[in-house]
């Protein structure tokens, strides 16, 4: 190899060089928008996550103008809102993920009139 093949070389490997070092920054650029969409994707199901019990929270709203809950009922109220059942079918079991019982609710309240 003569030395023009030689420098010819090293100005090859330079320029690949420069191409990669400006790949490696386009994936470094690329990749912190990623990381930056993600944490906010990430706060985003955080707050909707919040939002989801608080609506929980309010569920089931008690209808206006109905009779007040007696006092038996809201134990049981009070029992089904730590996360156990208050129905007949599943009495003082743990409600999976604090979801909804129809028969629970319709004990605690069912037939309001009657108090």
């Amino acid at each position: 190899m003569d030395k023009r093949d030689l420098y010819d070389s090293f100005g090859d490997m330079e320029q690949q060089m420069q191409q990669m070092l400006e790949k490696m920054a386009q994936l470094r650029a690329d990749m912190t928008t990623v990381l930056e969409k993600n944490a906010e994707l990430v706060i985003e199901n955080e707050h909707l996550r919040e939002h989801m019990v608080e609506m929980e929270n309010e569920l089931p709203k008690k209808p206006a103008g109905t009779a007040p809950l007696s006092k038996s009922r809201q134990n049981l109220e009070k029992l089904y809102d730590e996360g156990f059942h208050v129905c007949n079918q599943f009495y003082g079991k743990r409600r999976d993920d604090d979801e909804s019982c129809v028969f629970c609710l319709e004990v605690i309240y069912g037939d309001r009139e009657r108090g």
